[in-house]
Formats: structure tokens, sequence, C-alpha cells
């Protein structure tokens, strides 16, 4: 099995290698913003398709990659794994019925806890203790999910109808309205912003500028809190007006490292 994903803060991508670390013991995994993601879509028959979910939606950059490659997953076996930080009502099915309608085979689904990357927003906040709690039962429930679809009883978490329901009526009938907003609301303090560079180099959806050493933001933003977490002055929010903690994976992980067969943190450029 191999794994395409896409990764705002790293969350995914750890969830990602560790299932098929657990699966397979590879933990072959790939962005969706790497040009080899589109090569090993078309060369592998078994794959992992893993993405944050907003709301119990997709983020913009997975549905613009998944209508972009809908003929390639045609007769192709996929499992669908989400990351949240909360709750998702269907998260994994949002995928699941547009590949369905391509000809994919739906193997399962399985919905992730993980540390929140929303950064500029009190109430949302974790500790240190908290999110590194998270991560070891998400880490759990991962190797729980891998066996189980070794052994053919693969987890539904997401694909069924009252999850659809659930997703729709209590998600994204009103996060939808919101995420659309939020698309060109992208904040950047001018007087704080220290012209490093790092958000624009950073930005999967090239939202982001360099203009007389100071950064700008365009209005095609896919929510994922990348640039916000990573700038070194934090002068960049979207839904709050401060920067409160910024998150970062790999804290929350190294302490558990002799549990996990393999480490790729901290990230360096896109994820």
């Amino acid at each position: 099995m191999t794994g395409i994903y896409f990764s705002g803060t790293g969350n995914t991508k750890f969830c990602a290698e560790e299932f098929l670390r657990c699966y397979d013991g590879s933990g072959r995994a790939v962005s969706i913003e790497d040009n080899q993601a589109e090569t090993l879509l078309l060369e592998e028959e078994e794959i992992l398709l893993a993405y944050p979910v907003y709301g119990s939606d997709l983020p913009r950059i997975m549905k613009e990659f998944l209508e972009k490659q809908k003929e390639h997953f045609v007769g192709k076996r996929v499992f669908i794994l989400a990351t949240m930080a909360m709750f998702s009502g269907d998260g994994a099915g949002c995928a699941a019925r547009f590949l369905k309608k391509q000809g994919a085979v739906i193997l399962g689904g399985l919905h992730v806890i993980m540390p929140d990357c929303i950064s500029d927003e009190l109430v949302l906040t974790k500790t240190d203790e908290e999110n590194s709690r998270i991560v070891k039962a998400a880490r759990q429930k991962l190797k729980l999910a891998a066996q189980a679809l070794q052994e053919g009883r693969p987890p539904a978490d997401g694909l069924g109808f009252g999850a659809r329901m659930a997703g729709f009526l209590v998600q994204r009938m009103w996060f939808g309205l919101l995420a659309g907003r939020c698309t060109g609301k992208l904040k950047i303090n001018a007087d704080t912003c220290v012209g490093c560079g790092k958000c624009a180099a950073g930005c999967p959806m090239e939202n982001l500028r360099m203009e007389e050493g100071k950064a700008e933001a365009g209005k095609n933003c896919t929510l994922c809190y990348r640039c916000v977490n990573r700038c070194p002055a934090q002068a960049i929010t979207l839904l709050g007006k401060r920067v409160v903690k910024q998150n970062d994976i790999a804290k929350y992980v190294t302490g558990d490292a002799e549990d996990s067969g393999k480490a790729s943190f901290p990230f360096a450029g896109k994820e």
C-alpha cells in the first residue's frame, strides 16, 4: 500500500506514515504537493488516501487534486484516513463517495483526532501534555486500524448514511459558509512581518507572495494553517486576531519515539 496525503501542519503526514508502518512496514507516503504523487497513483493498486478535514469537508487543495486525478482512481483499492481536531461526521465519507463514482473500491475509513492546527483562537488551545496524550492515543488507534485492515475487518468511520447526515447537518451546512468566507481573509501584520519568506515558500496554494520585503496574501487560502504555525514573527492570523500558540507535531511525538519504527520530523520545506 502506498500513501498519498495532504498535510497542512504535519498531523496527517505523521498519521499516514504511522498507519503504513503498522500495516506493511513501509511508511511510504507522498504529499499531493509532490510530483511523485501522480506517478504513484498510476503505478500502485492499493492506496492510502489521507487528509485533514475542516467541519467534515475536504480542504480545497484535496478537492482539486481528486478532481484532476479522478480517472486514475478507476479500479484502485482505497483506504481513507481523515484527521481532525474534535469530531467529523463523514470526513472519510466525503472522498469515499466521490471516488466510488469514479470506479474506486473503498476498503474502509478511519477518523483520527490530532492536535488542533488552529493556533489563533484561545478556546481551541491545548497544553503540550494534552497534545502529547492525543498523539499517543492516535498512534494506538492507527496501529489497531492497520491490524484490522490486514485481518479483513477494516474500520468504516464516516462511511455510513447516518455519518453523512451528521456531517452535513452538524458541520458542513454552517461551516461551509464560514470556510468560503475565510479563503480570502488571511491577515498579515506588516509591522510584525520580518520578510523571511517562509510563509510564501511553504504555501501549498501559492496564495502568499513577497512584495518589497513583506508577505502579502491572496484570496485562495485552503485553510491549512501552515503559514500561521510557521511564521517566526507570529505575524499571520486567519480566524483570530493574534497567535495564541503555534503547533508543531514534532514536539508531540519525540518523547514517544521509542514506540514508532520511524520518525521523519521536524519537517523541512513543504509537507
